[in-house]
């Protein structure tokens, strides 16, 4: 029996549930790019509700390779959160991003999902066209930063740390060996 191309970009989760992924989808269904498909998902959404279907059982955000701009990706493994990975600069180039695409669809009066999402492209090519003029770092190659997640655990140690000995940071922590009340 000859398996189609839908069975073999087929995946399955823990729970031995059957998924698709979009990213792969979007090929296989001939869209040149995966911002064309967007649009097309966002209509299987409205259709999903419209059956009466719990959209969030049907249609999962899964951040695997996300698209940061033309077609460079950053690889983040799906439970980690693109923002909790970008460092100043690349966060700063995103909300400028986004700001200007905002200002741009209000300015030009653009409505639907479509004209919205070739704005935001449009906006986004432009900036990594200027990150390129100035001689920046495009995002993709911005060294990464160690996770806000990490961070919060790390620093909750050194508090919990700080709570067997509470003269850290006074200037009177006890040096090793040190005895309470030595001259």
């Amino acid at each position: 029996m000859t398996s189609s191309i839908f069975e073999s970009i087929k995946h399955t989760n823990e729970h031995d549930q059957e998924y698709w992924s979009a990213r792969e989808l979007y090929k296989i269904l001939e869209y040149t790019e995966y911002g064309k498909f967007i649009p097309t998902i966002e209509k299987a959404k409205i259709a999903c509700k419209n059956s009466g279907q719990t959209i969030e059982d049907h249609f999962a955000e899964v951040s695997d390779m996300v698209s940061i701009g033309s077609d460079a990706k950053k690889k983040l493994k799906p439970s980690q959160k693109i923002l909790d990975h970008m460092g100043a600069e690349e966060l700063a180039a995103n909300l400028f991003r986004a700001t200007q695409t905002e200002a741009k669809i209000e300015r030009e009066g653009i409505q639907g999902q479509t004209k919205a999402n070739k704005a935001h492209f449009d906006v986004g090519k432009k900036i990594r066209s200027t990150i390129v003029e100035i001689g920046g770092t495009m995002p993709e190659n911005l060294p990464s930063i160690e996770s806000v997640t990490k961070v919060e655990n790390r620093i909750k140690k050194e508090k919990l740390s700080n709570v067997d000995n509470p003269n850290i940071g006074s200037g009177k922590e006890k040096k090793k060996g040190e005895v309470e009340g030595e001259v």
